[in-house]
């Protein structure tokens, strides 16, 4: 691997992690606003 193969790598892993925090989050957020629709039904 040359160097800018292992900084694209890294760019792409950071791109990741940020990702999988960002679906976590929604996810999270998403299944508390269907508690709250299902509690006042």
């Amino acid at each position: 691997m040359e160097a800018a193969d292992v900084r694209r790598l890294k760019e792409l892993e950071d791109e990741n992690s940020r990702l999988k925090r960002m679906y976590a989050e929604l996810a999270l957020e998403n299944t508390a606003l269907k508690d709250v629709i299902t509690k006042k039904l």
